[in-house]
C-alpha cells in the first residue's frame, strides 16, 4: 500500500531534521540543521516562529518544565528557554574529535539518547568514528555499548520502552536492542544495502511500527515490529530526513526534507525539497516523551 504526503510549509530548509511534535502547544518543532534554526509550526493558524541558535542545532527534546528544551547542539548538549532565549551549556561531547552531534531522541523514561556522526576533511574518506550516548536525569552522560558510527540515525523506541531502534546510515542498516538501563541483544532488524535509499529518522506508532524516513528514495516506510515492510508514504522530495506523529489524534504523520546536496538540475524537478509535509495515516502516534532533567 502506498500513499501521498502533500507539502505544508514550503520550509526550504538546507537540512531539515529532529521533527518533533508537542501535545502541550499543538505545535511542531523541527530544526535546520545546516541554517543552525530552530522552527516552529502551529497548524491550528498556520503561524512559525524561529530561532536562531549559537551553532549547527543537531536535535532536541521537549522538556517536562514548559518553556524549555534539550538541545543536542553541534558540540555538545545545553538547555534553551525559548521566551527569554536562555541557554545553559551541560556538557561538550566528543571535544578534539572530528564529529559532531546527529539523531536523537527521549526514551520512555525521559531520558535523552543521541549519537554523533564523523565530519570527514577534505580528501578523508567517512569511518566510524562517532558513538551513541544517553543523558541521564541527574545530567551524567552515559556512552551506550552499541559500537562505533560514521552516521547515526533512527533513534526511537517501543511502545513500552523495552527496544530500541538505531542504525549507521552509512551501512544501510537498521538494528533493535532490548533496551532499559542497560542494552543488550543486539538484532539486524532492517536492511537496505539492496535499495537506493539510505536509513534516516525514525518514529514508532501506538502498535509499535517503525516509520524511517529514507533519504535519496523519497519516502518514508513503515515496518512492521518484525521488520516487516507494511505502508509506503511518497514524498515529493528525495531526501525526507525524519517523520513525527501529530495533531489532536496524533494520526497525522509530519515529515522533514532537506536540500543538502542536489544540484539546480534536480531542485527544478522537486522544488519543495527541504519542505514540511504531511498525510493523515490509519495509524496513531504517542505523546512524544519529555526529558526529566532540569535546568540548572
Amino acid at each position: 500500500m502506498s500513499l501521498q504526503a502533500s507539502l505544508v510549509l514550503n520550509a526550504q530548509n538546507t537540512l531539515g531534521e529532529g521533527v518533533v511534535w508537542c501535545t502541550r502547544s499543538q505545535s511542531l518543532y523541527w530544526t535546520d540543521i545546516h541554517a543552525s534554526v530552530l522552527w516552529c509550526y502551529r497548524p491550528a493558524d498556520g503561524s512559525t516562529r524561529r530561532w536562531p541558535m549559537p551553532e549547527r542545532l543537531a536535535s532536541f527534546a521537549l522538556c517536562e518544565d514548559d518553556g524549555w528544551l534539550l538541545l543536542g547542539l553541534e558540540s555538545g548538549l545545553a538547555f534553551f528557554h525559548q521566551e527569554s532565549d536562555q541557554l545553559i551549556r551541560i556538557a561538550d561531547v566528543e571535544a578534539g574529535l572530528p564529529t559532531r552531534l546527529n539523531d536523537g531522541a527521549c526514551d520512555r523514561q525521559g531520558r535523552f539518547v543521541f549519537g554523533t556522526l564523523h565530519e570527514p576533511m577534505d580528501g578523508e574518506a567517512r569511518r566510524a568514528a562517532g558513538a551513541f550516548y544517553r543523558l541521564h536525569k541527574d545530567l551524567r552522560l552515559e556512552q551506550l555499548p552499541l559500537g562505533s558510527v560514521a552516521i547515526s540515525n533512527s533513534i526511537a523506541f517501543s511502545p513500552d520502552g523495552a527496544t530500541m531502534y538505531y542504525c549507521d546510515s552509512w551501512k544501510r542498516l537498521v538494528h533493535r536492542c532490548s533496551y532499559g538501563d542497560s542494552v543488550a541483544d543486539v538484532r539486524l532488524h532492517i536492511d537496505l544495502t539492496q535499495q537506493q535509499g539510505e536509513p534516516d529518522g525514525s518514529a514508532v506508532d501506538s502498535e509499535g511500527g517503525l516509520w524511517n524516513a529514507e533519504w535519496g528514495s523519497g519516502r518514508v516506510v513503515r515496518y512492521t515490529p518484525d521488520g516487516k515492510q507494511d505502508l509506503v508514504i511518497s514524498v515529493p522530495a528525495s531526501q525526507p530526513t525524519r517523520a513525527a506523529f501529530g495533531g489532536e489524534r496524533l494520526n497525522m504523520l509530519y515529515i522533514t526534507s532537506a536540500r543538502d546536496g542536489l544540484s539546480a538540475e534536480a531542485l527544478a524537478k522537486e522544488p519543495h525539497a527541504g519542505g514540511l509535509f504531511a498525510i493523515e495515516v490509519p495509524f496513531t502516534g504517542m505523546p512524544e516523551p519529555r526529558f526529566t532533567g532540569r535546568p540548572i
